[in-house]
């Protein structure tokens, strides 16, 4: 009995690994189209239209939901079984210190899932089913609806606050998914941990940026 709990502890963690690599990386690809924002409306809304117009769009949609809803659901029950496990907390938690990858980030990683959803179900409200606004071409006019959402202050401070606990999700996500992947080899594991933490940030922080100078370059 304790072998099979162990063993389906051990494919959620893998599946885990493999499910949040996979938004990782989606991740990355995003930030490239957003930054385009930055070079302009005819460039940014070329990007949005291309990406409507992508063929293969709603099979790349619907691949990316069931990686995200798995990746929450093999978190939550991989942390609900951590808890019943353990029904009686700590008396006092320490700083593991030393060559432990613990940390506030670790500690902190179903909640700042939690606040990742909400975001997520947030940011596609307000983008993907938004405002329709036509440049033009025809096509949808990103650039404006980006500048007016980020008009206001109160949500640049929700969406700013939203991509730092991102941002602290990705950076132990990354050493989690590594340790879960077997990754270990004295030479070349701390370099691909702090290449991918060094990706959390650049990732957190590019999209950290963009809301700022949305509002700071014309958005009020």
């Amino acid at each position: 009995m304790r072998s099979r709990v162990l063993s389906s502890s051990i494919g959620s963690k893998l599946l885990i690994a493999l499910t949040g690599l996979g938004l990782f990386i989606f991740l990355i690809g995003h930030l490239t189209g957003n930054l385009l924002f930055i070079v302009g409306p005819q460039a940014f809304n070329a990007y949005g239209h291309a990406m409507v117009n992508n063929p293969l769009l709603y099979l790349i949609e619907a691949g990316l939901l069931v990686i995200f809803l798995l990746h929450i659901y093999k978190t939550v029950r991989l942390y609900a079984g951590a808890k019943a496990a353990r029904p009686v907390a700590y008396a006092r938690k320490e700083w593991a210190g030393g060559p432990s990858r613990k940390s506030w980030a670790s500690t902190t990683m179903i909640f700042s899932g939690i606040i990742t959803f909400a975001f997520v179900v947030l940011h596609l409200r307000a983008f993907k089913f938004g405002a329709w606004y036509e440049a033009q071409g025809g096509v949808r006019d990103l650039y404006r609806l980006q500048t007016e959402i980020f008009s206001n202050p109160g949500y640049v401070a929700f969406y700013c606050l939203a991509m730092v606990l991102i941002g602290f999700h990705l950076w132990h996500g990354v050493s989690s998914a590594a340790q879960s992947l077997g990754v270990d080899h004295p030479k070349y594991t701390p370099k691909i941990l702090w290449t991918g933490r060094a990706l959390a940030v650049l990732i957190a922080g590019g999209f950290f940026i963009l809301p700022i100078y949305t509002y700071l370059q014309g958005g009020r």
